[in-house]
């Protein structure tokens, strides 16, 4: 069992590492998951309460900043709602496209919505522009995130008695 247990734990660990970057998937609560599954594996004895705590207010901080990030880029140039809405819905539908559509996909998506929206052509590339270069910082502000989180559990659990 505590092999399987591990494992599992480290999956969620490279799953949530993925989903920093993939829209779909909840990255750092994925890691959170992981790490607090080797804790309690454990039996808390090398990792506790106050570094799970600490932990925890991280993920909910990297999800908080990669939604506001996205929407405070938007927000800057005046996006619209459905720029927004079309900014989520390309970055679903980039999931399919691969690299390319990940990159593209948020971007086109807010433009496309602000131009139906507005119907100005310059609007909507700054809309698209802006809200793709928050949904950038969001995903580096994640990804530095987790990997604080990571690193701050690796240092834990490795330095306990």
């Amino acid at each position: 069992m505590t092999i399987a247990v591990r494992v599992l734990a480290i999956v969620l660990v490279i799953v949530g590492l993925a989903g920093t970057v993939l829209p779909a998937l909840p990255g750092v609560p994925l890691i959170f998951g992981g790490l607090l599954l080797i804790a309690y594996q454990d039996g808390f004895n090398k990792v506790g309460a106050v570094t799970l705590a600490f932990l925890g207010v991280l993920a909910v901080l990297a999800v908080l900043v990669d939604y506001v990030a996205a929407v405070l880029g938007a927000k800057q140039v005046g996006a619209s709602r459905l720029a927004l809405i079309g900014a989520t819905i390309g970055a679903l539908l980039g999931l399919f496209l691969g690299i390319v559509g990940l990159i593209f996909g948020p971007f086109i998506g807010a433009a496309v919505g602000e131009l139906i929206m507005r119907r100005d052509m310059l609007q909507a590339g700054k809309v698209g522009l802006a809200t793709w270069l928050g949904i950038v910082i969001g995903v580096a502000a994640k990804l530095g995130i987790a990997f604080l989180m990571i690193g701050i559990f690796a240092a834990k659990y490795l330095l306990a008695n």
